[in-house]
This record gives C-alpha cells, sequence and structure tokens, in this order.
C-alpha cells in the first residue's frame, strides 16, 4: 500500500466523525431555531388567547351592565310604592303640625302668636324652615311661642329651585319624629289664618284627606323628556306647593327616593332674562323651563296612585295678577295685601269662596268634607305687615271668638 493510499485513509477516517458531528450540530441548532420559534408562537397564541377571553369577559360585563341598567329603569317604572318607615302606633289626641317655609325670620310672629294664645299646646306643633345658623330666640322674634323652634339642618333656599322641595322635605321629616302630629299644614312667612284654631283644628283633622292642589295641564311645557321612563309624562301634575297632608302622605314625600332625584336633575328654573346678557337672553330662554315646587308633590302622590285620597284643592288662598314687562314678558305673580286692601270686604270675599274652577280640566271642585259644603281656604297670602295688623286690631278672623 503505497504512502498516498494511506494517508487518504487517514483522512476519510477522521473526516467522517468530523461530517458526522457537524451534521449533529447544525441538526441540534435547526431543532434549537424550531423550539424557539414555536416558543415565541405559542407565546404569541398565549397573548393573543388572553386577548380574546379578556374581550370576551368584557363583553359579557357589559351585557349584564345593559340589562342590569334595564331591569333598573323598568324597576323604576314598575315601583309604585317605596319601603314606608315602621312608624309608632298612636293612640290619643292628634296634633296638627304647623310647618312654616320662612326666608329669615317670621314677620307675622304677632299674629300666629294671637292664633295660638289659649291653645291646648297638645294639639299643635310648630316647625320653622328658616335661614341656616338663624336661631329663634328675644332677638328674632317677639313671641316666646317660636323659641328654638327653628331646624337645626335647615339648608339655603332658592326660589324656583330643587332646595325648596328638600326644606319641605326636612320640615316634614322633623314632623314625623312626634307620633302625635297627624295633620301637617305648609305655611309661608307671609301667610295669616282666616278663622281661628278651633275652626281650623276641626275642619283638618275631620277630613281623612289630604288638601293637594293638584290638576292636568296639557299646555303645560315643563315636563322634560329626560324625566321618562322614572316619571311617566301621564302621571305629570301642577298645583301650588302649600299642602295640607295627612301623615301616611307625609311619610310617602319624606321616604321618596325615586322621584325627587330625577326632579333635582331634570326639573330646572330658566335663568331669568337679564338685561346687561343682551343676545345671550334669547339663548338662554331657550333652556327648558321648570319649576320644581309646583309640580313635585302633585306627581309623586299620582305616581303612588293617591289621588282618590285627596281634596285635589289648597286650603291657602293667593291672588294673582298678570304683569308684563320688556324683558320678562307676561306672567302670573301672587298679590301682597297692603293695611289699605285689609279690608272686612277682602276676608269675606275670600271665605265666601264654596268651589275653585280648574279651566285646563274644565273641573269645579267643590269644596266639602265628609260631603258638607265649606269654605275653600282656611289660610291666605302674601299680607304685609301692616296688612296682617289691620286684621288682628280688628278682629277680622274671629280669633276673640275662640
Amino acid at each position: 500500500m503505497n504512502l498516498d493510499f494511506k494517508c487518504n485513509l487517514s483522512l476519510l477516517y477522521f473526516q467522517l466523525p468530523l461530517e458526522v458531528e457537524v451534521k449533529k450540530m447544525t441538526t441540534m441548532a435547526e431543532t434549537a431555531a424550531a423550539r424557539s420559534r414555536t416558543t415565541t408562537l405559542l407565546r404569541r397564541r398565549g397573548k393573543w388567547k388572553v386577548a380574546m377571553l379578556a374581550a370576551i369577559i368584557g363583553v359579557c360585563l357589559f351585557g349584564l351592565w345593559t340589562l342590569q341598567s334595564r331591569s333598573s329603569s323598568l324597576d323604576l317604572i314598575s315601583t309604585t310604592r317605596r319601603p314606608r318607615r315602621v312608624d309608632i302606633t298612636f293612640d290619643g289626641p292628634s296634633k296638627i303640625a304647623f310647618l312654616f317655609l320662612t326666608r329669615r325670620n317670621l314677620p307675622l310672629d304677632f299674629i300666629w302668636a294671637s292664633f295660638f294664645q289659649g291653645v291646648d299646646m297638645t294639639s299643635y306643633s310648630i316647625y320653622i324652615h328658616s335661614q341656616p345658623g338663624l336661631v329663634f330666640d328675644e332677638s328674632t322674634t317677639k313671641s316666646p311661642l317660636f323659641y328654638g323652634r327653628q331646624l337645626k339642618n335647615s339648608i339655603q333656599v332658592a326660589w324656583g329651585e330643587s332646595s325648596m322641595i328638600e326644606a319641605e322635605r326636612l320640615l316634614l321629616d322633623a314632623a314625623l319624629k312626634d307620633p302625635a302630629n297627624q295633620r301637617f299644614v305648609l305655611l309661608s312667612d307671609s301667610c295669616v289664618p282666616l278663622y281661628n284654631f278651633t275652626f281650623i283644628y276641626d275642619y283638618v283633622v275631620g277630613s281623612p284627606n289630604s288638601f293637594v292642589d293638584s290638576f292636568l295641564d296639557k299646555k303645560d311645557d315643563r315636563y322634560n323628556t329626560k324625566m321618562s321612563p322614572a316619571i311617566p309624562k301621564d302621571d305629570w301634575r301642577k298645583g301650588s306647593q302649600w299642602f295640607t297632608l295627612i301623615r301616611s302622605h307625609a311619610e310617602v314625600v319624606v321616604d321618596d327616593d325615586l322621584v325627587f332625584p330625577v326632579f333635582r336633575k331634570y326639573c330646572k328654573r330658566r335663568p331669568p332674562v337679564n338685561g346687561r346678557n343682551g343676545k345671550l337672553n334669547l339663548k338662554l330662554q331657550k333652556q327648558h323651563n321648570c319649576i320644581p315646587d309646583e309640580h313635585y308633590l302633585q306627581t309623586l302622590l299620582t305616581m303612588e296612585g293617591l289621588e282618590n285620597e285627596l281634596e285635589r284643592r289648597t286650603l291657602t288662598y293667593t291672588e294673582w295678577n298678570e304683569t308684563a314687562s320688556k324683558m320678562e314678558g307676561t306672567g302670573w305673580h301672587p298679590v301682597t295685601f297692603t293695611s289699605s286692601a285689609a279690608t272686612p270686604q277682602l276676608i269675606n270675599k275670600i271665605k265666601d269662596i264654596k268651589n275653585v274652577y280648574y279651566e285646563t280640566e274644565f273641573r269645579t271642585e267643590w269644596c266639602r268634607t265628609n260631603s258638607t259644603l265649606v269654605p275653600c281656604f282656611l289660610f291666605a297670602r302674601k299680607f304685609s305687615d301692616g296688612a296682617a295688623m289691620q286684621l288682628l286690631s280688628e278682629d277680622l278672623v274671629g280669633f276673640r271668638a275662640q
């Protein structure tokens, strides 16, 4: 065997294992690369699956939220009675709670002090909602009868705002804490009584119904469609805020957590016209206009199915005067009676009213209690200090016969 042949065999001997090793290394590298690609693909697929799962969960949660929202809306429509407070059973003489809603003090305190003079204090209670922080004492009222009668949780009230309703609810809530209070009369700081206490007590306590001025006005444009479905348009009512409620109806008002929040959000007074705003007034006057205190109680009791338990009239007389101005247009405003207007003729005219006509319903509301025809009004507003003094000095409301 020659030398060249031997060298070639030797090289082949060493080359074959080397090629095998190279092939193994190549195969291992390819395998590692493949594994890396597979791992990357699996990771990508894993992330995709997580994203898909998150999307599915999100869709499901959104669907559940939508169903819950619709269910809540349906509950708002179907709910006719809210949970009532557990009331204390009362067996004894009924009290009338006189609820004074005042801007600050009680300017006609002297006529009310005369009204309550000599009356058994187990027959009535007094509550005053006034300016926050105002205390009724010798510096703010002429009569000790009103000392400390103010609410401690009063709020700032603005005319035509939902704060008016909130103040009324606070008064009712305070009065409901006394189980003897069975009737609740809301009065303003310019109200006067037209009869003595005995007559008013027998009239109010003798009726099983509440007295709430309530009527349907098809021309009224104050209903905001955003109130639906919580407040159906068919239940929308209008009327005077000055009410006289039986206890169960007072509880409905205080326990209401359905209608009031909707009123607070969607029933708002349009900003008044201001000459300094110029053309901006045109834009402002296009805003929806709603006066909460002229609709809330009437609408709430209608939604509760309680209209058949109402005398649909107020016991407080107001004389209205239509006035017009360049900036404000035409509107109705309550007349303020001065001392010169507080005559026997005026008082007798009010006392002689035996029915109230509601033009929008073509309805005549005859004033009755227990089927007996009675005077429509027990109180009247708006009386100035001088007018109230005139009534008292001439005994035009019969307190001396009490």
